[in-house]
């Protein structure tokens, strides 16, 4: 299996423990979210024998639709979005027998809710336990906890309950401690599970695997060895379909708040006592208040944003972010930004994280690039090492997931040349199996109650706490944010922002 091989520090927690039976309820369940990538991720753990043969899943939505319709609607988004292709007739017959749809649009369909899910509970003998899922745009969550504490639809004798939220969660500070409040009405902070897909990602995770499975390479993660770090997040689609949400987010609160961040804290943390939620993020968390502040007067030294306008991706034209449905004809919305961030600690001080994330840019690419500092004496001359290249050891998380390591070489002439060259290590062809879904990877540690992958509510308030001030600030100044032609790496003012410290962006 795909997830013993590529991620061996799980491998024994996955297989050694089964989830529960249990039921897993999906406000949303006729969305976006449910059909593109929830239920197919889903179906694909069933496929793998890897739910509990006592499940069931219930869909939350507004449509008046009956058991077969919603299963028949589901059908057709598994078969197009299942990892695992053609549909197998006999997973998907038992699969779609415990698939089930409850319409809620009152306070009136949370008692149907309850009075089905006790019904599931003596069919199949789930025994109370519920995963609620909020696949719902943010604005929903708030009611739906208020509405599920109101209705005692949450706990039903001994059984656990625990709630998977999506992100964003808040917009800033102030209303993510408010979201938690909300539902700290109804559930526990253990009982909740922020979910950041990201971190369901097999390469992320190996993130964690290549540092602590690996003696090679935790001696010289630090500040010694290593020049500078940068993460990038590139996303070669526009905002188009998600103009209206994209708005009032941008790239900042979209990508930087969670996404990379999240990256960013398993690359720079310490080792954990042991592989185990509230160790693991307890070192994350250390990372994010080690991390220096941006105060006002340096946001023009220590991040730049963009916005693209027209362009072209791989030789088709495409419009600029101004003209799409639902923007403003004067946004000032970025959808680029880059960060320069340092952890304040005894292994990183004064070492640079540059991050960057964008829309529109040449290709799709998500990667973490550690550039560790040139030789301390050059013994050759240079002529002789005229190609060779700073080392530089990169996660590539996105889309052909694999690690590579570029290190000086001799070229097989005769004379000293040198050129760089890489070791390469890639996925697929190492294990030939497909590696599962973040969903599937995500939504089956929900079940058992492991929230390692997870973000807790310290970690979701320290990210915000250094968003906060970037975010006022940019809103407090006149200035546009600079455009870049979509199809490029961002806008000049990026690179002039790396090169003043004799750096460059890699290019993914």
């Amino acid at each position: 299996m795909a997830v013993t091989s590529a991620n061996p520090l799980r491998a024994g927690l996955r297989l050694a423990r089964v989830p529960e039976p249990s039921v897993m309820v999906i406000f949303g369940g006729t969305g976006d979210l449910s059909t593109r990538k929830l239920v197919p991720a889903l179906y694909d753990l069933a496929r793998q024998r890897l739910l509990p043969a006592a499940f069931a899943i219930v869909g939350i939505g507004r449509a008046a639709l009956t058991d077969s319709e919603y299963r028949a609607q589901l059908r057709e988004a598994v078969a197009e979005n299942s990892r695992s292709r053609p549909i197998d007739e006999e997973v998907w017959a038992s699969f779609a027998e415990r698939l089930l749809y409850v319409s809620v649009r009152s306070e009136e369909g949370y008692d149907d809710l309850r009075r089905r899910l006790a019904r599931i509970d003596t069919d199949l003998g789930t025994g109370g336990d519920r995963l609620f899922y909020l696949a719902t745009p943010p604005v929903a969550y708030a009611p739906i906890v208020r509405s599920l504490g109101r209705s005692e639809v949450v706990r039903s004798g001994t059984g656990w309950a625990r709630i998977v939220v999506e992100k964003p969660f808040g917009r800033d500070l102030e209303t993510a401690r408010a979201l938690t409040e909300t539902l700290h009405e109804v559930f526990k902070e253990e009982e909740i599970f922020r979910i950041d897909h990201y971190l369901g990602k097999e390469t992320v995770q190996n993130i964690l695997v290549l540092r602590f499975a690996n003696a090679i390479f935790e001696p010289v993660w630090s500040r010694q060895y290593v020049d500078h770090v940068q993460i990038t997040v590139a996303e070669a689609l526009g905002a188009d379909e998600r103009a209206e949400y994209y708005e009032g987010a941008g790239a900042m609160r979209d990508i930087v708040q969670n996404h990379l961040l999240q990256i960013l804290t398993l690359v720079a943390m310490e080792p954990p006592a042991a592989f185990e939620a509230g160790a693991v993020r307890d070192e994350k968390v250390k990372v994010l208040r080690a991390m220096r502040p941006i105060r006002p007067d340096e946001t023009a030294e220590r991040t730049v944003r963009g916005q693209y306008t027209a362009g072209f991706i791989e030789g088709d034209p495409v419009p600029g972010y101004r003209e799409g449905r639902e923007v403003a004809p004067e946004s000032r919305t970025e959808t680029f930004v880059a960060l320069k961030l340092f952890v304040d600690n005894w292994r990183w001080e004064g070492t640079p994280f540059y991050l960057r994330t964008g829309k529109r840019m040449p290709k799709r690419a998500t990667e973490v690039a550690i550039q560790f500092r040139a030789v301390p004496h050059q013994v050759f001359s240079a002529e002789a090492r005229d190609g060779l290249e700073p080392n530089t050891l990169v996660i590539r998380v996105q889309p052909e997931e694999g690690i590579s390591l570029k290190f000086g070489a001799k070229v097989p002439v005769q004379g000293i040349r040198i050129r760089s060259v890489a070791m390469d290590f890639v996925y697929g062809a190492s294990f030939l199996v497909d590696a599962p879904d973040a969903y599937e990877t995500l939504i089956l540690d929900a079940l058992r109650g492991d929230g390692t992958l997870f973000t807790r509510k310290d970690e979701v308030e320290e990210q915000w706490r250094l968003v906060d001030p970037v975010l006022r600030a940019w809103q407090e100044s006149d200035a546009e944010p600079p455009a870049y032609p979509a199809g490029t790496w961002g806008p000049t003012e990026a690179d002039l922002f790396i090169g003043r410290d004799g750096r460059r962006w890699r290019q993914p």
